[in-house]
């Protein structure tokens, strides 16, 4: 009764995942240096939150799971950006 498969995945794959996790660093780190006023802690979590669906979905093997888990995984992220979203409300109306 194993429904369960395995899923290997490749260095090749991983390399991939690094790279791109290392241009997003740059990218954060460059984006400190530009006067954005208050975007640019927009900015600057809007990548973070791109990192941490990148690592969720390849380093946790989310990718490889059914619907139901990826669409709670969605909604906490949905979760997120709408506090994100409040919070920055607040910030501007006050």
């Amino acid at each position: 009764m194993e429904t369960e498969k395995t899923h290997i995945s490749s260095y090749f794959s991983h390399a991939i995942v690094l790279i791109a996790l290392l241009i997003l660093t740059l990218i954060s780190v460059l984006v400190t240096g530009w006067h954005l006023g208050a975007f640019t802690v927009a900015v600057a979590l809007l990548i973070a939150s791109v990192k941490v669906g990148t690592v969720i979905l390849n380093f946790m093997h989310v990718k490889f799971e059914n619907l139901f888990l990826k669409l709670m995984i969605l909604g906490v992220f949905v979760i997120y950006a709408l506090v994100i979203i409040i919070t920055f409300i607040d910030y501007y109306l006050r």
